[in-house]
């Protein structure tokens, strides 16, 4: 009697079995498996995305969870870390003594034991504000190229803003320059008329490649969201650029921005001096990555003699191809420093919570710290995440001004008291601490600090200044959407 009541379980009785167990397991496993190595915020964004939709989640994880390089290009950047400290040994022992506060050696210190280069003096810097006038300025020095130049940019794009600088570059490659040229392949492709850009450098003389590409058919695979940030251009090893800009129109080729007026705002800075050669070595890096080449014969260090006088500068890299986030911890040190007056411009300000311990505990202390961002930003969810800081900022006593709309403050600068400058392609945001290839320069100067205090004048003329009460009264809409996009951005 008793077997006759039990029935056989159907097909879909047992397709049901396994998806319940596939989902039991699955939460079991990323419960041990996405903590390790992750900030505890991150983990728990991911386990959250997980758990509320396990298999799109986790499919997720599995496409964005990894933000390392490959081993390969892990292997080149350790190779050349260790090339520059044997190289530059002798170097590093000649920095010359800043005339300044004490923390300032510290803060060179932490940065050649993380990103390995030397702080190296003789230096001159000219902090480039205009717009065309930086794409033109550089165009002008590749006209003067007699050896080679080398161009490195996030977002690359022939159009009519950067027609020159083009031209220049072709007609250099064509008079026997060597032009190498690396632009992000994900960054760029993003853009209208990357094609036509394609197209035309096919056409040149010009030696160039995508950074970080993803081209599966051409067995090209990694996580589809890390980037090569930087922004480096090299001429014949005596002059050198970086800052926020990329070589792109101001509205970024798109209907919307030019409909709405919408424009990007940059800082670039211009460099003479061994620095230049630091730079150098940056890009000759992210070269041999993309293409197996070795400009090795372009990196002697002689010529890295630390002279006195002039500026001391110092290139910190930063990125998935080290494992200290070396910008973040630079940024860190600077905040606990300060003494007076901290001025932080980032268009996108997203910070983990060591930086947001460090921001507001200087602005608790006594420290002046103002933040310039955007009123409104170009994107949505990093906008969003960043509303969600600024009532912690406000209260700990953080002055915040906003771009007015509907430009775009995208120059990403940073100074402290009268003696420290940082300028480079790095945001203060996850992204760039993990995810971007990133470059800033530290100066420490106090003519160079005054240069960068004109231009944060200049953002404070027209910028409105944000107050708590205003704050706090906002919409609670706006402020659920704000803690929604903190969640997101916290997935790195």
């Amino acid at each position: 009697m008793i077997w006759t009541t039990l029935t056989v379980p159907t097909p879909s009785a047992w397709v049901s079995v396994l998806v319940v167990l596939a989902d039991l397991i699955i939460r079991i496993v990323v419960l041990g498996v996405i903590p390790g190595n992750r900030r505890p915020t991150t983990a728990m964004a991911w386990l959250l995305c997980i758990f509320f939709l396990p298999y799109i989640g986790f499919l997720l994880f599995l496409m964005f969870g990894n933000f390392r390089l490959s081993r390969h290009r892990r292997q080149t950047q350790d190779s050349v870390n260790i090339r520059i400290v044997e190289g530059t040994a002798e170097i590093a022992k000649q920095v010359p003594a800043y005339d300044g506060p004490a923390w300032i050696n510290s803060a060179v210190e932490l940065n050649r034991n993380l990103g390995y280069f030397p702080a190296l003096g003789g230096n001159q810097v000219q902090l480039v504000r205009g717009y065309q006038e930086s794409l033109d300025a550089m165009a002008a020095e590749v006209r003067t190229a007699t050896d080679y130049v080398n161009a490195e940019f996030y977002i690359m794009s022939s159009d009519s803003a950067t027609e020159n600088l083009f031209r220049e570059l072709e007609a250099a490659a064509q008079r026997g320059v060597r032009v190498r040229v690396l632009f992000d392949h994900i960054g760029s492709l993003r853009v209208p008329g990357y094609r036509g850009m394609i197209r035309r450098l096919e056409g040149s003389k010009i030696l160039w490649r995508r950074m970080l590409p993803l081209l599966p058919v051409r067995g090209q695979w990694r996580r589809p969201d890390l980037r090569n940030h930087r922004k480096i251009l090299v001429v014949d090893g005596r002059v050198g650029y970086t800052g926020s800009q990329n070589l792109i129109e101001p509205t970024y080729r798109k209907k919307h921005n030019a409909k709405i007026g919408r424009q990007w705002v940059e800082l670039m800075a211009r460099l003479e001096g061994p620095i230049v050669g630091t730079l150098n070595v940056m890009f000759a890096t992210d070269w041999s990555s993309e293409t197996e080449e070795n400009l090795e014969s372009q990196l002697a260090t002689h010529h890295w003699n630390s002279f006195t006088g002039g500026v001391l500068c110092q290139v910190v890299p930063s990125g998935p191809g080290f494992v200290t986030e070396n910008n973040l911890r630079l940024f860190n040190t600077l905040l606990y420093s300060a003494q007076e007056r901290v001025t932080i411009s980032s268009p996108y300000f997203v910070p983990d919570d060591s930086l947001l311990y460090a921001i507001t505990t200087a602005a608790q202390r006594g420290v002046h710290v103002e933040l310039f961002v955007s009123e409104v930003g170009d994107q949505f969810l990093v906008h969003h995440a960043q509303r969600s800081y600024y009532e912690a900022l406000l209260k700990a006593g953080v002055r915040i001004f906003l771009y007015p709309k509907p430009l775009v403050l995208h120059a990403k600068h940073f100074t402290v008291d009268q003696d420290v400058a940082i300028i480079g392609s790095s945001n203060m945001d996850m992204r760039s601490f993990s995810l971007n290839l990133e470059v800033s320069v530290m100066m420490i100067d106090k003519d160079v600090v005054k240069q960068m205090h004109e231009v944060e004048e200049e953002y404070r003329s027209v910028c409105r200044e944000l107050n708590l009460e205003e704050w706090v009264n906002r919409p609670i809409l706006a402020r659920y959407v704000d803690n929604v996009a903190r969640l997101t951005a916290t997935v790195a």
